[in-house]
């Protein structure tokens, strides 16, 4: 089993890294980043929010002890010290909660400044990540467009292939051709193939006659011959009266011609 969980993901790996472009890859990364920068200014944003918040409920508490202590120095000032001690305890309860909200007014304020900070040092890694990414896939489409080039003028891409082994298929099949046609004459020339098309070709009595005629002509002249070198000038008079009796002028002999007188 181990096994085979080992193969099923060698394969699914292998799968992927074919699928795989790295270029969507950085766009997919660079769009996780700026969701990320996104929600750090939104807790910016919450947090000064909630500052702002606390400095108008600060300024509210304020507001309200300032008027307090004035109500204690008019009631001291008409004799009702009652008055003013119960304007006083009452301001010194509200200078409790503004001492409680300027603690809180600067925890928020310095979660603030980091928040700021941090989303500041993000933005520019996203944007140094921007650059990086665009210079990145421009070198990758580059170096995938020269290699594709060069796979073309190499032959060794897969359309290429295609093209060269159609091409290679084509050139087997018209040299088959050609060499069976070429078979095919020779074959006519000695005879050992019939053309049935009757188109240029004769019967086999025919050509027999052709044959013995071919010889006998061959036996004629060479017998000619021997009479000529053995016999003199008596045996070219036979032949002269050989070649007259069977209507041909001997070769060698100027032809003559005969008036009859009237």
């Amino acid at each position: 089993m181990k096994r085979m969980g080992m193969i099923f993901r060698a394969k699914a790996n292998k799968a992927l890294d074919k699928a795989e472009d790295p270029r969507e890859t950085l766009d997919y990364s660079y769009q996780k980043q700026l969701e990320l920068l996104q929600k750090v200014r939104r807790g910016v944003a919450d947090v000064a929010t909630s500052r702002k918040r606390l400095e108008l409920q600060l300024n509210q508490l304020q507001g309200q002890s300032a008027k307090l202590e004035d109500q204690g120095r008019k009631a001291l000032a008409l004799g009702r010290e009652d008055l003013a001690r119960e304007a006083l305890s009452r301001r010194a309860s509200l200078q409790q909660q503004v001492s409680d909200l300027e603690v809180q007014h600067q925890t928020l304020q310095g979660e603030e400044e980091k928040l700021t900070l941090a989303a500041q040092r993000l933005q520019a890694k996203v944007d140094a990540f921007r650059t990086k990414k665009e210079t990145i896939k421009a070198t990758y489409t580059a170096a995938q467009a020269q290699t594709r080039i060069a796979e073309s003028f190499s032959g060794i891409s897969e359309e290429m292939s295609d093209v060269g082994l159609a091409i290679q298929r084509a050139e087997d099949k018209t040299a088959q051709l050609q060499a069976r046609a070429g078979a095919i004459d020779e074959l006519l020339a000695s005879g050992a193939l019939e053309d049935r098309s009757g188109l240029g070709s004769r019967d086999d009595i025919q050509l027999e006659l052709d044959r013995l005629s071919g010889g006998t002509d061959v036996e004629l002249e060479l017998a000619r011959m021997k009479q000529e070198l053995a016999g003199g000038p008596s045996a070219q008079q036979q032949a002269i009266e050989g070649g007259a009796g069977t209507g041909q002028q001997p070769q060698g002999q100027p032809q003559t011609h005969r008036f009859d007188k009237q």
